[in-house]
């Protein structure tokens, strides 16, 4: 085993054990009295986001001091190891402040730059989503794949909504263009269980403009260890860091993908 594998092995279980701790801490306090904030108009954030962020980077330390960290709340921690932690302590966080029950706790890691690892938890299912580049992704031990759905009018869709006024409007033209060809369209609200949706077969196809790179980075790497295509919404490359994200079964991408640009 090199050393590369050996760390990220070890990562992976770092990964695993902060999700599942920060997770089962926002099940416990779902439906109480905390206190809920707003970081813009409609973008809310809570005490609970920020008491999971402290859980999950209290605990990457523990193991790796010198890795670099980005987090949705507490923004960049330089570090001058090998990997970067990307982490959105809770996604769906408008979802959670409601008493919504969809809602998750999203760990990627990058590896000199490279997207290696993603956990995705939810806790009120008590699903754990785990992929690792080119070892696949499984549900909590078993491997999943993507659907095999290759008819966009037979197919279950989803996409997410942005807190940008311009981007909502932009989003609804494709929502009602899309809708009329699929089969159903769904918004549920965080993008990181979407992408597991697609990544499960539970969706044939995701996309949402305007995202961060914490909300899709695991949910990405899952989809593409699944069997998955993810893109731009024209079929051009695009990282975790680019603000569209087009993801589907990979069967049903060209078609998707030609609608959004009628």
């Amino acid at each position: 085993m090199d050393v590369k594998t050996k760390s990220l092995s070890k990562v992976l279980s770092v990964a695993q054990e902060a999700a599942l701790e920060a997770g089962k801490m926002l099940l416990s306090h779902l439906r109480t009295d905390f206190r809920v904030s707003k970081k813009g108009r409609i973008d809310l954030v809570t005490e609970m986001d920020l008491k999971a962020e402290k859980i999950i980077v209290d605990r990457i330390r523990l193991d790796f001091p010198d890795h670099e960290i980005l987090a949705e709340e507490g923004g960049k921690q330089t570090g001058s190891g090998p990997c970067r932690w990307i982490v959105d302590p809770l996604d769906g966080t408008t979802n959670y402040a409601n008493g919504y029950r969809f809602f998750c706790v999203s760990i990627a890691v990058e590896w000199e730059g490279q997207l290696s690892l993603g956990v995705v938890y939810d806790p009120v299912t008590e699903e754990l989503f785990v992929a690792r580049k080119g070892e696949g992704a499984t549900l909590n031990g078993q491997p999943i794949q993507v659907s095999i759905e290759d008819q966009l009018v037979d197919s279950l869709l989803c996409t997410g909504f942005s807190y940008d006024q311009t981007e909502i409007e932009k989003n609804l033209e494709l929502f009602d263009r899309i809708i009329f060809h699929s089969r159903a369209l769904r918004r549920d609200g965080s993008a990181a269980l979407d992408l597991c949706y697609v990544a499960c077969g539970r969706f044939d196809g995701f996309w949402e403009l305007s995202l961060n790179c914490w909300d899709i980075a695991a949910g990405r790497l899952m989809v593409e260890e699944a069997g998955g295509r993810v893109t731009a919404f024209d079929g051009s490359p695009c990282t975790i860091y680019d603000p569209e994200l087009l993801a589907t079964n990979g069967k049903i991408h060209s078609k998707l993908m030609k609608l959004m640009k009628s």
